[in-house]
């Protein structure tokens, strides 16, 4: 599977649970079962760089999900 299919296979996959903006690097493991967790680990952070997801750390665990969906995409951009 190429870069842009797997960036696109994790954008699907994050539009369609309802009720959650926020996801566990974990997450994206099961949305790509033939990639290696490290592999995993670059695309989501690549992404991140992208602009296509944001991060959201409380300290102690790091959550990724679309840039600007969930209440603190929205409180960070000043939107609210």
């Amino acid at each position: 599977m190429e870069t842009a299919e797997a960036q696109k296979v994790i954008i699907e996959g994050l539009e369609k649970k309802k009720g959650k903006s926020k996801f566990y690097l974990k997450d994206f493991y099961a949305m790509l079962p033939d990639w290696k967790p490290r592999e995993v680990n670059k695309l989501v952070n690549n992404m991140v760089q992208q602009e296509m997801l944001e991060y959201w750390s409380s300290g102690s665990t790091t959550l990724y999900g679309i840039k600007g969906a969930g209440k603190q995409g929205a409180a960070e951009e000043g939107e609210e």
